[in-house]
């Protein structure tokens, strides 16, 4: 399967410390709307440091995936909100 990775810029998906500030950016954005920003950074926190020492290149590309998809994810979200187009397929 190939890495999601190839939909952020590289410089992004390639460094785990740019990852992670990209996704407590998006935290603190989301968590602003929602009034639950220390909930939301407190949970992107916990899964890096919770992964902070993987070892496993297959498991850490599995990681940076998963960020990945988050992000992509809530880009998307946005987008559909401020153009009023769906981008997502449903069900």
């Amino acid at each position: 399967m190939p890495s999601l990775q190839t939909a952020l810029p590289p410089e992004l998906a390639n460094n785990a410390i740019r990852l992670y500030r990209e996704c407590l950016r998006r935290a603190k954005y989301i968590g602003s709307k929602q009034h639950n920003t220390e909930l939301l950074v407190g949970m992107v926190r916990q899964q890096f440091k919770k992964h902070m020492h993987e070892t496993d290149p297959d498991r850490i590309q599995k990681l940076k995936d998963d960020a990945a998809r988050g992000l992509i994810n809530h880009m998307l979200h946005e987008s559909e909100k401020m153009t009023g187009r769906k981008f997502s397929q449903s069900s």
